[in-house]
């Protein structure tokens, strides 16, 4: 309706401008709002309002048959109003398509999209958490508007941390397989604690994980990398399980250590170009020669070993040599923003085609309003910390609130959507303030409200499949407009713009208006009633609900629950 809408206009005022149909921000003020008279003012020099009368006169006499009427608002705004009749199409292109409602086909690009990024033998910290969940919900967008996806996470397996970790096991008792994968994840810990204590406080101690750190990277001592294999083993098992809860499949988890020997080549390959630089037996890369808002950054240490500005830029080259991508998006901390314009600008001269096509986007901090949370690593929130204080919230609301059964799967559900929603409600910059009273409640602006809504849903389906109504997308005339089936309308555009704008707040938006519409219409009517003429409409407007926010809630990767 919208490409439909401006060939219309182009036509009937033989215009070639280039002219907005977008949708208003007021429901009342129409369906969908032409911006043709500012444009052609501005370059004519008339009255933007004079202009749009004059406008809307020529389009009135030419209709469109699925629009019922056309008002001038404000500075000159062309507001176009569509027939009740139309909408009554649109419940039943939803109930047709279903699960595909909303596709747009629009992009033809293959986009790679890296997120997640943990250390191994770490735990998956809160931020990590907040990357897996923006980036989820970006690839899936991204899929809906008609791109060829690719999922892949850049996980840190070489460097300190390793070291840490593999003296902490030498001091604990080495590899030790339980048979309970929750209980040496635990072990993995308690040596990387050990070993961090150890390193701050002990000088011999750190000597020794200096020199555990160079035989990592050499790959020589068969001990080590035995030690190194088997808690790596763990620790991605374990990463995979929470890969599973939050509804994650990676279609690459790529490596560090993979890429340090080209690191080193790609390095002093441009050093001899000029690129790079040595500074106290070190090569850098000196960001203000290129850009004075830059700083320079060691991308190989005096001891030979590439840092991860130098895997970073040799990663980029095999994701493309690997891909070759229209695209690149890398989801990481804003703490990251230097980072990320020093080694993108070290990139444009390496490989400029490989740059250009790679965006860095950084989300914000996320807080919580009880201060620290505690977990079995001390003083580190956890991302598996807070999905465990999430599931446990579930559980003692439906306590509370004496809920029939719900299987824990649907405890996952519900405790994961509180803490996506909360994520993704806010633009990916922004520090967010997670609270759980707040994000795990069934009522107002939360994931599980949503997923209440689609539940709801689905319980009038079967109370009319039991009282033998069934839907009907033919509306009767003593049905009015309203606002929720204008809203359904809405979606694949939503849709189109949640990716051209790198912004999945724009579905939560989108859907917690929608739910708000639905069940203020709930309330105020009796969907099944066999007495009732308009109740099978009622029923296929209220189907269409539910399958646009269970939709809507994919995109955010949110799963619909099938009890509440």
């Amino acid at each position: 309706m919208q490409d439909a809408i401006k060939q219309w206009v182009k036509e009937i005022l033989g215009t070639d401008a280039d002219f907005a149909v977008e949708y208003p921000a007021v429901l009342e003020h129409g369906d969908y709002a032409v911006n043709i008279a500012m444009v052609e003012a501005k370059k004519e020099g008339k009255n933007t309002r004079e202009l749009a009368e004059s406008y809307k006169e020529k389009l009135d006499a030419n209709l469109l048959p699925d629009i019922e009427k056309i008002e001038v608002a404000g500075p000159g705004f062309i507001n176009i109003f569509l027939k009740k009749e139309f909408f009554g199409k649109t419940v039943g292109e939803i109930l047709e398509k279903r699960g595909e409602y909303g596709k747009n086909k629009t992009l033809n690009k293959k986009i790679s999209y890296e997120y997640t990024n943990t250390n191994v033998l770490k735990p998956m910290h809160i931020g990590h958490l907040m990357g897996n969940v923006i980036g989820e919900s970006l690839s899936r967008i991204a899929e809906w508007n008609g791109a060829d996806v690719l999922r892949n996470t850049y996980q840190g397996d070489v460097g300190l941390h390793i070291a840490k970790t593999i003296w902490g096991l030498q001091q604990l008792e080495g590899i030790k397989d339980s048979g309970n994968l929750s209980a040496d994840v635990t072990y993995v810990g308690e040596a990387y604690a050990k070993g961090a204590a150890a390193y701050e406080d002990d000088e011999l101690a750190q000597a020794e994980i200096k020199e555990i750190n160079k035989k990592v990277y050499d790959g020589t001592d068969t001990e080590i990398e035995k030690l190194k294999d088997w808690a790596k083993d763990v620790s991605l098992r374990h990463f995979r399980e929470l890969y599973k809860i939050l509804g994650t499949t990676f279609d690459d988890e790529m490596f560090e250590s993979e890429v340090a020997e080209d690191a080193l080549t790609i390095v002093n390959e441009y050093k001899e170009k000029g690129i790079f630089e040595e500074s106290d037996d070190a090569i850098v890369f000196n960001g203000k020669k290129y850009d004075e808002a830059l700083h320079t950054r060691v991308f190989v240490t005096s001891q030979g070993v590439p840092t991860y500005e130098a895997k970073d830029i040799a990663h980029a080259l095999r994701k493309y040599k690997k891909y070759h991508f229209d695209e690149s998006l890398i989801i990481t901390a804003n703490e990251q923003d230097e980072y990320f314009k020093v080694v993108l600008t070290a990139l444009a001269h390496i490989n400029p085609e490989i740059a250009e096509k790679t965006t860095h986007i950084s989300h914000g901090m996320l807080k919580l309003t009880t201060g620290k949370m505690s977990s079995r690593t001390g003083n580190i929130i956890t991302g598996e910390a807070l999905l465990e204080q999430s599931f446990a919230g579930v559980q003692e609301k439906i306590q509370e609130e004496k809920e029939g059964l719900v299987s824990t799967d649907d405890v996952q559900n519900i405790g994961v959507a509180a803490i996506k929603y909360t994520i993704l409600k806010q633009a990916p910059g922004r520090d967010i303030i997670f609270d759980f009273e707040k994000s795990l409640s069934f009522e107002g602006d939360s994931g599980p409200y949503l997923q209440y809504t689609a539940v709801r849903t689905k319980a009038i389906k079967e109370k009319a499949k039991t009282e033998g109504v069934s839907h009907n997308v033919e509306r009767s005339e003593s049905f009015g407009a309203q606002t929720i089936e204008r809203m359904l309308h809405r979606f694949p555009e939503v849709v189109k713009r949640a990716h051209t704008e790198l912004a999945p707040q724009a579905i939560t938006t989108y859907l917690i208006e929608l739910a708000s519409a639905f069940n203020t219409f709930y309330g105020a009517e009796k969907i099944v009633d066999k007495d009732d003429v308009n109740s099978p409409y009622k029923l296929a407007l209220t189907e269409a609900v539910g399958q646009v926010v269970r939709n809507g809630l994919y995109l955010l990767g949110i799963k619909t629950p099938e009890k509440m």
